[in-house]
């Protein structure tokens, strides 16, 4: 059927090009190929893991120790470099399956060729390609008009003019701009690399920054380092050179390489490298979890950010409901002729939107309608207008939109006709639509104008249904008992918003309607944290309700399907748009729901606060390895005193301390909820936990000093106790600790245990016996510095709960009924950590009781010393499991104990420190007999609370 005004026919039966004309112009390369990724590209994956300032210190490093002929003290070199391979497997890895993904689900473009219409790739575009163009469409490539039917384009994207531009004949539209209203087509201009989105707005459009705490905290954290590290550099070199003599009897005698080597090892210790690497890990690994979900990232930070959200706004259509619209009912207000053969015209034209089609089926055309002039349904003005030739019997001018804005208030007065029937079936959650009449046609200057005629009277009624998603009541009841708020925005009617709100869970009554709304953005702001859902909202102000709620604190997502909801979606901290929905929507969005499932976002919630929290945890351990290597440089500096350590005994800690285990803990389940403070309360435990390893090491290298250690067996001491120490940092950041924990601690702790053992390796590391009065320093100082990370790991946790307590209470959290521990439990806790000291501290002298053995019990006395050391430093951080009544700790520790006591039957037997190991033994029985034997003990692990008096409440 025609639809056209006689006036635009012409200009609309554009031929387009032929195949021949096409075949010529990709054989000359005038395509549209040019694709911008979804992904970071190869070159930023490779810079940003490879080409950074800390790999240029660490290979400048790397190569002096190579001239010097120290490549066994190289070794950090290699681990950088495996560092940055992983982290470049890694995003690639992640950045195909985002790639195709996106491949899949990328928009098409709809040409005109041999006088049909088709749709192709935008890359098949071609240079004088014919676009047809439609509300909703993305522009493929730069065009000139050349036949426009109220065509409305919205540039923001680009220029950032929020208001669509009219478009006429001759006139530009740029790719990257987005069909809002109307129809009509374009001959393309320009192509690929020429065109405008492609040479200014793409990069922008795709890689905007997503705002990530993580990535700015850990960037604040290398800046610092990064301006520390020369003057420290400097310090500990001139430390290094006056222990070797002095500058010039260095130089002379040639004992400055050591020192060289010796500030290497202090200035490699300092450097985070890996915590870059894992934070980019957990982000690829999580973005490609979410695509095997169906969910498109189209920028890794995006991951964390959601996490981070505390407003959530929902736009009804296509997020809450199904976005499938079907016609109910019509309701006829006054006699009018012909107003059925209206609906029917509105129902077939070309251009019409999702609920206009909806009348095709209830609305057969019987009589064919031309029209004389029209302005096009815009989702401003929420109305579309026509007036027809007179043909049919049909005239005036005849209105099809939004009740209130057409009528006004006469729309929601429910002592009115319209009101009342408006009012009611909105209430009822019904979409309407009203149909007026006025006995006037629209005049060429109504048309240009955008404005009614006088005297327009409602005539029907007409009323849409809206399928709910099944999974929207569940999604949006996860938000809530997260304290995420949420917001609905919509066009509609405010009380079919509302009902819909209602019937997915929300408690709301009635919507509010966005006519009303403040022009000021501070009111704005008070309004939306007053009230819930919102109905009549215009795209700008969806744009505005976003900023106004980010300029008062809150992390906000905007979700949307519609071209109306691109503006909103680009501003939000993080844009979420469904893949059913317009391809500008998509364009702009940070995340793409492949499937339309609204299910999905608590998915993508629980994988950035895994991230997170993962980091967080990770970036303790690196930190605190970054503060007690600043900490040692300086103290070492200013002491004038050697370092302690050779590069190659550094690179043994730093790999199996910190290295391999955070690659694991970076990437296990963690449902921790997000707590703003990332960077403080990481500094909270790294800095006082890395002054207590520094100052540990100090003193143990200044008394080891003083009872005349030679160089060797002190360094030995001091990397024994670095490593264990380190490996009880890992332990006591990993806790709760799980059996894959237990396995990976276990692992790095053998290993650590093998390179002390095998002689190959000691002579490798140059580990040489600390003999009787160095294993006497070792023993004691770790047992001090274990008990000082534990004081500090105590005040840590303190520290954290007070920040969840408050988070807790501003979100309105309802705390937890505590029950009071048994004193016996307490008791079995206490025991339970001086035990584990003591037999750590065995474990110790056992270990280092190898060197004073016969050469055939060298390898059993080694076992079972660092098995003692394992063991008892497990037990330790099975402690405070203990106090949440775990039955499975309790369990785990009788199995830790018992283990222990045939241990040292075992260190009995094969060594003289019978006396002490006793004591040990009938500890662990005790620690055992407490956890079980009394009956209140076991009331308590059975979490049996009807027995136990209540301790109060207390937050989480």
């Amino acid at each position: 059927m025609e639809q056209a005004t006689s006036d635009d026919r012409a200009d609309l039966d554009v031929a387009g090009l032929s195949a021949a004309d096409v075949a010529e112009r990709v054989a000359s390369g005038q395509t549209n190929a040019f694709t911008a990724d979804t992904s970071r590209s190869a070159w930023n994956i490779v810079r940003a893991n490879v080409f950074t300032l800390f790999n240029g210190i660490v290979g400048a490093c790397f190569v002096v120790l190579l001239l010097l002929g120290r490549w066994q003290d190289a070794l950090f070199g290699v681990a950088a470099l495996s560092n940055a391979v992983i982290g470049c497997v890694q995003e690639f890895r992640a950045k195909a399956a985002l790639d195709r993904l996106a491949l899949l689900n990328a928009p098409r473009a709809r040409v005109r060729r041999d006088g049909a219409e088709a749709e192709i790739a935008p890359p098949e575009v071609v240079r004088g390609d014919v676009l047809v163009l439609r509300a909703g469409d993305q522009i493929a490539a730069d065009a000139v008009v050349v036949a426009s039917r109220g065509l409305q384009i919205d540039e923001s994207m680009l220029t950032g003019e929020s208001d669509a531009v009219d478009k006429r004949v001759d006139d530009e539209v740029l790719s990257g701009s987005i069909v809002v209203a109307g129809e009509g087509a374009a001959r393309v201009a320009r192509v690929g690399a020429e065109s405008y989105a492609n040479t200014f707005a793409a990069e922008a459009k795709r890689f905007q920054l997503v705002s990530s705490e993580l990535r700015t905290s850990i960037d604040r954290v290398l800046r610092w380092v990064g301006w520390g590290i020369g003057p420290i550099g400097l310090l500990v070199l001139n430390a290094q050179m006056m222990v070797a003599g002095g500058w010039v009897q260095a130089w002379q005698q040639g004992t400055w390489s050591q020192a060289v080597v010796n500030t290497i090892a202090a200035l490699t210790a300092m450097i985070p490298l890996g915590l870059v690497l894992m934070t980019s890990i957990a982000f690829a690994v999580g973005a490609a979890r979410l695509a095997g979900q169906k969910v498109l990232v189209n920028e890794l930070p995006a991951v964390e950010g959601l996490a981070r959200v505390d407003v959530i706004c929902l736009d009804k259509t296509g997020t809450l409901t199904a976005g499938e619209i079907r016609f109910d009912d019509a309701l006829a207000l006054s006699e009018a002729t012909g107003w059925t053969d209206v609906l029917a015209w509105y129902g077939a034209a070309p251009d019409a939107n999702a609920t206009a089609r909806c009348l095709r089926e209830p609305f057969p055309v019987g009589v064919v309608l031309t029209a004389a002039r029209r302005i096009p349904f815009s989702s401003a003005r929420k109305w579309s207008a026509v007036s027809f030739d007179g043909g049919g019997g049909v005239d005036g001018t005849w209105v099809l939109g939004a009740p209130e804005m057409v009528f006004g208030d006469a729309a929601t007065d429910a002592g009115g006709e319209l009101g009342a029937a408006v009012t009611r079936l909105a209430s009822s959650g019904r979409r309407t639509l009203v149909l007026g009449h006025a006995g006037t046609p629209l005049t060429d200057a109504d048309v240009d104008a955008e404005r009614l005629p006088a005297g327009v009277a409602a005539v029907a009624v007409l009323t849409f249904v809206e399928a709910v998603r099944p999974d929207a009541a569940e999604a949006l009841a996860y938000f809530r008992d997260q304290g995420v708020g949420v917001r609905v925005i919509s066009g509609d009617n405010p009380r079919t918003v509302a009902a819909i709100a209602r019937e997915v869970g929300l408690d709301v009554d009635e919507g509010y309607d966005a006519r009303r709304l403040p022009a000021d953005d501070d009111e704005l702001g008070a309004v939306l944290e007053q009230h819930t859902v919102f109905g009549r909202v215009t795209p700008d102000q969806k744009k505005r309700m976003v900023t106004a709620l980010q300029a008062r604190g809150h992390v906000v997502a905007m979700t949307g399907d519609g071209v109306n909801d691109a503006l909103a979606i680009k501003t939000a901290d993080i844009g979420i748009a469904m893949n059913s929905g317009a391809a500008a929507t998509k364009a702009v969005a940070r995340l793409v729901l492949l499937d339309g499932r609204f299910s999905h976002l608590p998915s993508v919630v629980a994988e950035g606060r895994q991230v997170i929290a993962n980091i967080e945890r990770v970036s303790m351990l690196f930190l605190t390895k970054t503060v007690y290597a600043t900490g040692l440089a300086v103290l070492f500096g200013v002491l004038v005193m050697e370092f302690p350590f050779l590069p190659r005994q550094l690179s043994i800690t730093d790999g199996l301390t910190i290295g391999i285990p955070a690659f694991f803990l970076a990437l296990l389940p963690n449902a921790q909820r997000y707590v703003p403070g990332f960077l403080r309360r990481s500094l909270s435990f790294a800095i006082p936990a890395g002054l207590v390893i520094a100052v540990s090491l100090t003193v143990y290298t200044r008394v080891a000093m003083q009872i005349g250690l030679a160089t060797a067996p002190l360094r030995t001491g001091a990397t024994i106790i670095l490593a264990i120490v380190a490996i009880w940092v890992l332990t006591v950041l990993s806790r709760p600790v799980t059996r894959v924990k237990v396995v990976v601690i276990g692992a790095m702790f053998i290993a650590l245990t093998a390179i002390f053992t095998v002689p190959p390796l000691g002579e490798f590391f140059q580990l040489q016996d600390p003999g009787d009065d160095g294993a006497t320093l070792v023993t004691l100082v770790v047992v001090l510095a274990l008990g000082a990370i534990e004081a500090v790991r105590f005040a840590h946790r303190r520290f954290v709960r007070r920040s969840l307590a408050d988070v807790s209470a501003g979100a309105g959290g309802v705390a937890d009924e505590v029950r009071r521990r048994p004193a016996v439990v307490t008791a079995a806790i206490v025991l339970v950590y001086v035990g584990g000291l003591l037999n750590t501290a065995l474990g110790i002298v056992v270990l280092l009781a190898r060197y004073a053995v016969m050469p055939d019990l060298v390898l059993p006395v080694s076992l079972v010393g660092a098995a003692t050391v394992l063991l008892g430093l497990l037990t330790i951080a099975g402690g405070s499991a203990l106090s949440r009544g775990s039955s499975l700790a309790r369990t785990l520790l009788t199995v830790y104990l018992a283990v222990l006591v045939a241990l040292q039957a075992a260190a009995m037997a094969l060594t003289e420190l019978d006396p002490i190991l006793v004591v040990a033994l009938v500890a662990a029985l005790a620690v055992i007999a407490s956890m079980w034997v009394p009956a209140r003990a076991r009331r308590w692990f059975r979490g049996d609370a009807a027995s136990l008096p209540a301790a109060g409440r207390v937050s989480r």
